[in-house]
């Protein structure tokens, strides 16, 4: 093979090791990089919108609902407790007699037995001494004449006992959490009606724009 031998070309220039699993070489995205993303051209006004009406429901929500929480719990609570002042005050516990005899539960002894009540007639005295004929629910295989203790009001009306402090607030409590969960509702709806009112909006700007690109575009890639 004739000619000059080539020169020796220098060897070539090392090359960067890849980077090692130790993670040195990742820098981790800052967090409010993440908030970059609103300045995309390619983002569109309802696309802010959006955001906002997002972000301004997840700080609002929770601070009416806990408003929502006190403002009707404490109206609750005013209310009840006047409610079982009025009670006490108009109901008393009195002893009933027993007109006809009670019917016999079918498994006496049993647990369903114990918790049975049958509607029956009695006699209430009121507090004026009058006898008064009443209906209330009592125990099972009592007989005529005997005797049961009841709460009666100023008419002698056989009615249930003032409330207490326990269902007070009980009562309370669930009005305060149907506050809190009619907010949260509230505000779910309103998420989900403003994002159905952009969404139309952008259909009909998207349609819009294609009716103006359309021709342009059949025009452009049509056939020769």
């Amino acid at each position: 093979m004739s000619g000059e031998i080539p020169p020796a070309q220098p060897p070539p220039p090392h090359l960067p090791s890849p980077p090692q699993s130790s993670g040195t070489w990742y820098k981790p995205t800052h967090p409010l990089s993440l908030w970059r993303r609103r300045h995309n051209l390619l983002r569109r006004r309802t696309d802010r919108l959006r955001d906002r009406i997002t972000v301004a429901l997840l700080l609002l929500v929770p601070l009416l609902g806990l408003a929502a929480t006190f403002t009707v719990g404490d109206a609750a609570y005013r209310h009840y407790r006047a409610t079982a002042e009025h009670q006490r005050q108009t109901r008393h516990p009195t002893t009933a007699v027993l007109v006809h005899d009670t019917p016999r539960h079918p498994e006496p002894g049993s647990a369903e037995a114990e918790k049975a009540r049958y509607p029956v007639t009695v006699h209430v005295t009121d507090r004026h001494g009058r006898t008064v004929t009443a209906r209330t629910d009592v125990p099972p295989g009592l007989t005529a004449g005997s005797t049961v203790d009841v709460w009666a009001d100023l008419d002698g009306t056989v009615t249930e006992p003032p409330m207490t402090t326990a269902e007070i607030r009980s009562r309370t409590m669930g009005w305060a959490m149907i506050a809190f969960l009619a907010v949260a509702v509230a505000g779910a709806a309103v998420h989900g009606v403003t994002l159905r009112l952009l969404l139309r909006r952008d259909l009909a700007d998207w349609e819009t724009e294609w009716t103006e690109t359309a021709p342009r575009w059949t025009i452009s890639h049509g056939a020769p």
